[in-house]
């Protein structure tokens, strides 16, 4: 290290945990961050006193380390929450994680039995290879079960069928899942897999809390985060980048640094740099892509609604894909315990149609798919807002690892740069498990 900072490029989890360390280690850091406030994708949105989470962040760790970070950040403030979450599929809602007895009475004797021979068909002649999520998942549960529990959704969040989208993110998401094993953990009980976990952790004002205390911890260590800046170029000298050129309020400023670490989409970090990379580089990168999501929050004038804080919607008939309940991750994000607060979320990409809806066009599509579903009437929705997230999750398409392959070589031949992150590593990564 020398007496020039550390610049760290977004003030997400993974780059406010980059530049906590640091500061820790009495190198001073300076996080530059677009938004107006720290969190990434992980902030807490706040409106009309009402705190809303913007993409439900469940905190949970196996690392007694990052555990007790946590805990030194929220002491009180770090609530444990038991879990309870469904699916709604064809008119009726499954217990998520899957409990084998509600799942069959749900479904019924003869679909049940259907499920357990497409299984025993699939294990008789699996799919010879594994490319594909469609594949990786049949092989496991069956193919009628797929259909069941996986497909619709798994479209509804990606925007592209499941025979294009890569093996590797089941093989990384449900990990160790099988039709079997969930059976058998439903039986005794058992959540082995992450994302199965019956307890978590929840700050009691949504994530943001989380993160808006690294940023306090940072700052009184001496280092320093920069919002509302948006970074516009970064100067390379042959193998290292030597300056940060970014904007505040209209005014460019510019930053000698010692070493950059970044969160921002990759995407966006190869179209920054000065002198430009290689045109086969260029292009690799504009090939990667990135999902948004649309979260439209509803202000209910209705004390309970639901008991779950998420419910995953599989069903076509409706576009929404998940809906959270926010008082039921933390009571005290509703500021009147007479209402309810929900999160309906789209999954889109930018730019395309839903994306392009004004937001009272989206607000009245989520208040009258709310009711279509059975939750709530339309007349109960007493006030509504809308937020939307670009580049939310990196897109497994069966290509990505081909053109994530190049562009990350390239990067790696600047010598003071990393890449962190969700979006800085083009994948899907988690410090906090969702």
């Amino acid at each position: 290290m020398n007496d020039k900072p550390v610049v760290v490029l977004g003030a997400g989890p993974a780059g406010l945990a980059a530049a906590h360390e640091l500061s820790r280690k009495r190198i001073q850091p300076v996080v530059i961050e677009k938004a107006d406030k720290v969190g990434g994708i992980a902030r807490t949105e706040t409106y009309r006193g009402y705190h809303f989470d913007i993409g439900g962040h469940r905190f949970f760790t196996k690392m007694e380390k990052i555990n007790r970070l946590w805990q030194e950040m929220l002491g009180d403030d770090f609530l444990n929450v038991l879990r309870i979450s469904r699916i709604y599929y064809k008119g009726r809602y499954y217990d998520y994680p899957l409990r084998i007895f509600n799942t069959f009475f749900n479904l019924g004797l003869l679909e049940s039995l259907l499920i357990l021979m497409s299984y025993f068909k699939t294990q008789l002649r699996p799919h010879t290879e594994e490319v594909n999520f469609e594949q990786w998942v049949s092989n496991r549960f069956g193919n009628r079960l797929f259909n069941t529990f996986f497909k619709t959704y798994t479209e509804k969040v990606w925007g592209i069928p499941c025979n294009e989208i890569s093996s590797e993110w089941a093989a990384q998401r449900i990990k160790g899942l099988s039709l079997i094993t969930a059976l058998t953990n439903s039986l005794l009980g058992i959540q082995n897999a992450k994302s199965l976990i019956s307890t978590f952790n929840y700050p009691l004002m949504g994530p943001g809390m989380m993160w808006q205390r690294f940023r306090d911890a940072i700052e009184a260590n001496g280092g320093e985060v920069r919002l509302n800046s948006e970074v516009i170029r970064l100067r390379r000298d042959n193998s290292n980048i030597v300056s940060v050129f970014h904007k505040k309020n209209g005014v460019a400023a510019e930053i000698l640094n010692g070493h950059v670490i970044s969160s921002l989409p990759i995407t966006q970090l190869v179209g920054m740099l000065d002198p430009r990379p290689p045109d086969n580089v260029v292009e690799a990168a504009g090939k990667l892509s990135y999902r948004a999501f649309i979260i439209v929050m509803l202000i209910l004038d209705k004390k309970d609604l639901f008991p779950d804080q998420w419910i995953y919607v599989h069903n076509p008939e409706v576009k929404v894909g998940r809906i959270q309940n926010f008082k039921n991750w933390s009571a005290a994000m509703v500021p009147d315990t007479d209402k309810t607060s929900i999160g309906m979320e789209y999954f889109c990409n930018v730019q395309d149609e839903t994306w392009k809806k004004p937001d009272t066009e989206l607000a009245d599509i989520a208040s009258r798919e709310l009711s279509e579903l059975g939750l709530a009437e339309t007349g109960d929705v007493t006030d509504r807002w809308v937020v939307r997230q670009p580049y939310a999750y990196p897109v497994y398409d069966q290509d990505y690892d081909r053109h994530l392959k190049v562009v990350i070589d390239y990067l790696g031949t600047i010598d003071n740069l990393q890449t962190i992150g969700r979006n800085g590593m083009h994948r899907y990564l988690s410090l906090i498990h969702i």
